[in-house]
């Protein structure tokens, strides 16, 4: 099934960053926040452009609310040997890997990882060339009906900030 699913950005600074940081856990996090509209739902993002911001990505959180994830975006198209891992990640996740269409190229079930080095994690391959890569608590793509194939709109999120 194709279902186009849509986006609307804001950008959440000061004050107001701190008083909706309990949306993503323990983490008081100063990253950009969008949210997605995906099938009628709400979903809050953090935006992680920066290579330091995207390495960190949901480490060491306890918890991510059910209306949560990160989106990471790239300046450039990533290859499809390109992977995530769960290294001091706490938390079960999905990945979903977009296009800069805002096409799911390809969707990926993540365990958590606490092992003492990086090198002992399992790695998550894309299989597919991406722009952008989701986040989100492990189910929540199944919960919602997303699968490869459908799109959503992430256009406004790639252009620099």
């Amino acid at each position: 099934m194709k279902r186009t699913l849509y986006v609307s950005s804001m950008m959440v600074l000061g004050m107001l960053a701190l008083t909706l940081a309990s949306a993503f856990g323990e983490e008081r996090s100063t990253l950009e926040r969008a949210t997605l509209d995906i099938a009628g739902d709400t979903l809050s993002v953090e935006v992680a452009r920066q290579a330091d911001e995207r390495a960190r990505g949901l480490m060491e959180r306890d918890t991510l609310a059910s209306d949560a994830g990160m989106l990471f975006v790239y300046a450039n198209q990533q290859s499809p040997e390109a992977a995530f891992w769960m290294y001091r990640t706490r938390i079960p996740l999905d990945i979903a890997f977009l296009g800069a269409d805002g096409e799911v190229r390809a969707i990926r079930h993540m365990q958590p990882c606490q092992a003492e080095s990086s090198a002992e994690c399992p790695s998550y391959a894309a299989g597919a060339s991406f722009r952008a890569a989701l986040e989100v608590n492990a189910g929540y793509f199944r919960r919602h009906g997303i699968e490869a194939g459908d799109y959503i709109p992430i256009a406004p999120l790639l252009s620099p900030h």
